[in-house]
C-alpha cells in the first residue's frame, strides 16, 4: 500500500484519511489551516503528522489528496508545483465534484499523475467511521493511470465507481446538489411551515423525519417514479388549490411549491397516471393561467 498525504483534513479529509488508514494505506501527513485543527484530525485518524505546511505535507506522500474547498484548489496546486518536490510518479487527486482534473495542470506539467476523486456522499462532521464509504459511489475523472489507482482505492473502501467526462462535471455536480443540499433546504422549508402553526423546530423535525425515512425506503425498495405520492400524482385539484391559497402570503414558498409540483406532473406523465387533459389543467393552475 502506498503512502498518503492529505491536504485539507477537514470533514471529508479526516473521514477519508481514517478510512484509508484502516485498510492499510500509510497516512504520513495531513495539513489544515491551523495546527489545532490538524491535531484534532490526526487524533481522529490515529496517525499521520499534523502540519500547516502544504508543501511539507505533500512531500511525504506518494498519493496527495486535496480535500480543500473548490475555490482554492488551483492556488494550492500552483503552490505545490512551485516547490522543489519531485512530482514524477506522484499521484495527486482532488475531491471536487464540480472541477475537472485539468485544474491540477500545474502539477501535471511537473510530472504528477492527476485525477478528480469525488465521493457521492455528504460529510457533516469529522468521523472515524470506515462504513460511511462502504457501498457509496465515487465519480472519477482524469488520466488512465490515475483512474486505475482511483478504481483500486474505491474497491478497497468497499465502494463503487463511475467514470466522468470533464465537460459533464457541472451537470453531475448540480444533480448531487439537488439530491443532497436542496433536500436539506426542502426539509427546512417544511419545518418552517409547521413552525408557523405553532410547532417548535425540533418538534417539527420529529414529525417529518419518519415521513422522509419512509419515502427514502420506498425509493430504495421500488424506484423514484413509483415512490411519488400526494395530490399531484392523484390529480387532486382541490388539495393543490388549498395548498396554493395557504402559501399566498409566502411568495417564495408559493413559487417553490408551484415549480416542484409542475415537475411532479412530469413524473405523472411518464407513469401515465393522469390523462393529458388533467395534466394540462393542473399545469395551468400551477402556472396561474
Amino acid at each position: 500500500m502506498m503512502d498518503v498525504s492529505i491536504i485539507g483534513a477537514g470533514r471529508l479529509g479526516a473521514s477519508l484519511g481514517y478510512a484509508l488508514s484502516k485498510i492499510g494505506y500509510g497516512l504520513k501527513a495531513l495539513s489544515c489551516k491551523s495546527l489545532s485543527s490538524a491535531k484534532e484530525s490526526q487524533k481522529i485518524i490515529g496517525n499521520g503528522k499534523p502540519l500547516t505546511d502544504n508543501i511539507q505535507t505533500a512531500r511525504r506522500g506518494d498519493l496527495v489528496i486535496l480535500c480543500v474547498p473548490d475555490g482554492i484548489i488551483e492556488k494550492v496546486a500552483r503552490e505545490l508545483a512551485a516547490s522543489s518536490i519531485e512530482w514524477s510518479k506522484k499521484f495527486v487527486f482532488h475531491c471536487s465534484g464540480l472541477l475537472s482534473a485539468e485544474i491540477l495542470k500545474p502539477l501535471k506539467t511537473k510530472g504528477a499523475i492527476t485525477a478528480s476523486f469525488h465521493p457521492v456522499q455528504s460529510f457533516a462532521q469529522k468521523r472515524p467511521d470506515i462504513k460511511q464509504f462502504k457501498g457509496i459511489y465515487f465519480g472519477l475523472e482524469g488520466c488512465l493511470e490515475a483512474l486505475s489507482l482511483g478504481k483500486k482505492l474505491v474497491r478497497n473502501l468497499g465502494g463503487h465507481f463511475f467514470i466522468l467526462q470533464a465537460e459533464d462535471k457541472p451537470l453531475y455536480h448540480a444533480a448531487c446538489s439537488f439530491a443532497s443540499n436542496f433536500f436539506v433546504v426542502l426539509l427546512d422549508t417544511a419545518t418552517s411551515l409547521l413552525s408557523r402553526i405553532g410547532f417548535k423546530d425540533e418538534e417539527a423535525s420529529r414529525i417529518l423525519l419518519p415521513l422522509v425515512q419512509g419515502t427514502l425506503h420506498n425509493v430504495k425498495k421500488f424506484n423514484i417514479d413509483c415512490s411519488l405520492t400526494g395530490p399531484v400524482i392523484r390529480g387532486d385539484r382541490k388539495s393543490i388549490e388549498k395548498h396554493l391559497m395557504s402559501l399566498q402570503n409566502l411568495p417564495l414558498y408559493h413559487e417553490v411549491y408551484s415549480k416542484l409540483a409542475t415537475q411532479a406532473l412530469e413524473i405523472a406523465k411518464r407513469e401515465k397516471k393522469l390523462s393529458p387533459q388533467k395534466i394540462k389543467a393542473l399545469r395551468n393552475l400551477l402556472e396561474e393561467k
